[in-house]
């Protein structure tokens, strides 16, 4: 799960992670009493739109003033709006709140990040001299210049690998002393809140010598967020796909892609291949759809509404192995499942439906399939339903 930047602060608070004095507000009068509170003569002001996606600056969504009632005039114009940015598509995210902060001058910026290396099974923290708003530019074009220090889950980052990350950003061991302090913070954040990302981009060395975080981004692990209810009631469903937010609702594992052919599959890694067979067979999937093994009606049902309402599916392949379920009662509940949509104004004859079914009961589903009034192309092997599928809007 994503959070915004005032919510990964209010967790850096916590953990002792230096920022600067902020308040988010939702109207302009609200931003223009903010910048009056936050007002000192030899700061300015940082206005920050607050969205779920990185590159906020190049998109026009971060403004530098000094001026209260530029505060209000620049808040006031990005409110309400769809901020694009290089990360978020050209849809944009929509700008619900800002984040009004008083901030001092910088003198360095550097980068600071941990994730999880699944290849070595450890946390990694990622630093770099260079940070700032092209720091996807310098990992591209000057990989050697981006350092990592992997550690233990159940040891932390120790005291000598924390120092020895920051003694490589900045020689002054007094600075590299409050450095690595933030990076052990981090870490600690990083394994008590169950995150999958933390990053500060700019980690900054201010001009009057202090380490202040710049920006906040944290992504929390969903399978964790039962242990943290706080921090998953922070969940902004605005910032998401639609049709993410709806899979959610009803317990279905979704995340669209850009391609037309949309998935109906039970098991994550079914789903996986699946997209895999399309891609081989000269498709391109429009989503990564797991209804689960249980695939009743329901879940169908909210699967086809789904996929039908993106304008840029083209087909639709339903690919489902009868293990727990039967193949003839997952057959039934395809059908059932139609006609529910049709019944609520849903034309499900406009898209071509290849099914492929394997498992208990295989030839009775197939029969049902074949058998109804729909115009259903069954197929027999993972081949035949790629070709099937790619072949129906070629």
């Amino acid at each position: 799960m994503n959070i915004h930047e005032y919510q990964a602060k209010e967790l850096f608070k916590r953990y002792g992670i230096p920022f600067h004095n902020g308040i988010v507000v939702r109207t302009a009068d609200e931003a223009f009493k903010a910048a009056q509170e936050l007002y000192d003569p030899i700061r300015q002001f940082a206005i920050k739109a607050q969205v779920h996606a990185g590159g906020r600056g190049k998109g026009g969504g971060i403004k530098m003033t000094s001026d209260a009632n530029e505060v209000k005039a620049f808040t006031g114009k990005i409110l309400g709006k769809q901020l694009v940015t290089p990360q978020t598509g050209p849809e944009g995210k929509p700008v619900d709140c800002v984040l009004i902060e008083s901030t001092s001058e910088i003198d360095i910026e550097y980068y600071a990040s941990i994730v999880l290396d699944r290849s070595v099974y450890k946390l990694c923290l990622i630093v770099s001299r260079q940070g700032g708003m092209d720091i996807e530019e310098v990992a591209h074009k000057e990989p050697e210049k981006i350092i990592k220090q992997h550690f233990d889950l159940e040891q932390g980052l120790s005291d000598k690998d924390a120092l020895s990350a920051a003694l490589q950003l900045n020689e002054n061991k007094e600075l590299a002393e409050k450095i690595a302090k933030v990076f052990q913070a981090m870490a600690k954040l990083f394994i008590e809140q169950d995150c999958s990302l933390i990053e500060i981009n700019p980690l900054a060395l201010m001009k009057n010598g202090r380490i202040i975080a710049i920006d906040a981004k944290i992504n929390l692990d969903d399978n964790a967020l039962y242990r943290h209810q706080e921090t998953a009631s922070w969940y902004d469903p605005a910032q998401e796909d639609p049709r993410e937010v709806d899979a959610r609702k009803i317990d279905l594992s979704y995340v669209g892609l850009d391609g037309n052919i949309g998935c109906i599959v039970n098991g994550a890694g079914l789903a996986m291949a699946t997209m895999d067979i399309i891609k081989y067979a000269g498709g391109e999937p429009a989503n990564f759809l797991d209804v689960g093994g249980g695939a009743n009606k329901e879940k169908v049902t909210a699967a086809f509404k789904i996929l039908l309402r993106d304008p840029k599916v083209k087909a639709i392949l339903v690919n489902i192995f009868g293990g727990i379920m039967r193949c003839d009662v997952v057959a039934e509940g395809i059908l059932a499942a139609m006609d529910d949509l049709e019944k609520s104004g849903l034309d499900v004859s406009k898209i071509p439906l290849v099914v492929r079914l394997e498992g208990t009961n295989v030839e009775k589903g197939r029969q049902i399939l074949e058998n109804s009034s729909r115009k259903i192309i069954t197929a027999a092997s993972f081949e035949e339903a790629a070709r099937k599928v790619v072949g129906a809007i070629a």
